[in-house]
């Protein structure tokens, strides 16, 4: 009933479930990437103005570059998809008896036979956008998505942005007193970790493993991505500051 719930009328929740894994893995990368900046300044003891521009700066950077990765990677996939495509309608028209016999060796091979495979392959045969869709699947193992560039690049972006805009909330928010001041980082850790665990739920949608494997792996890989960045940053400072 739960599972019903989520996936039904094309969403999770309140998201598209086709472009719910570009949410996933945007955010992941958007909250450990600028958690790693935030880590990274505060082993170095740098200001807070610093932490913030830092931030921002790899926010709109690595933000934008994953996107646009992502819509070229989509983009030639379709190409990819449509020039096999024309080329199957080339060969269905020029080569037409030798992908009669294809068909007929594909569906022979899922245990058709005699008159009943021969039926097979006329129904399929006698619709060339069938026969060609049945072509681009059985023979090449190719199906087309629907997912456009445009809308996986958009919502890797929109992910990126606000899912890593969370560790930087408490540098930008900041109140008075040096009380607060001095826990800001540890702020930001909390904030990230429940960021990181919302969206690691949402990743086992994906991967389809427990909720809780989901959550816990999300978490592990921020908090080592972290740990190296602090670790880094205090070496560095030590070095050259």
């Amino acid at each position: 009933m739960q599972e019903k719930q989520l996936h039904s009328g094309g969403k999770i929740l309140f998201f598209n479930k086709d472009y719910i894994s570009e949410f996933v893995y945007g955010g992941i990368d958007g909250a450990i990437t600028t958690f790693a900046v935030v880590a990274g300044a505060e082993g170095a003891s740098l200001g807070i103005s610093v932490v913030i521009i830092l931030g921002l700066a790899n926010l709109i950077a690595d933000g934008f570059s994953m996107s646009v990765g992502n819509f070229f990677s989509t983009k030639a996939e379709r190409d990819a998809y449509e020039r096999h495509r024309q080329v199957e309608y080339w060969e269905v028209e020029n080569l037409r008896e030798k992908e009669v016999q294809e068909i007929r060796e594909i569906y022979a091979a899922k245990g058709f036979q005699g008159e009943l495979l021969e039926q097979v392959v006329g129904v399929i045969t006698a619709d060339k956008d069938v026969w060609v869709d049945t072509m681009m699947k059985e023979e090449l193992e190719m199906v087309k998505s629907d997912k456009t560039p445009y809308k996986t690049a958009g919502m890797t972006f929109i992910s990126f942005l606000i899912v890593g805009a969370v560790p930087l909330l408490s540098y930008v928010f900041v109140g008075s007193g040096p009380a607060i001041q001095k826990d800001l980082f540890l702020y930001s850790c909390i904030l990230t970790a429940v960021a990181l665990a919302i969206v690691g739920s949402f990743k086992s949608f994906v991967t389809e493993k427990n909720i809780f494997v989901g959550i816990f792996e999300t978490l592990f890989l921020g908090g080592i991505a972290a740990t190296l960045a602090y670790f880094v940053g205090d070496v560095l400072e030590k070095l050259f500051l």
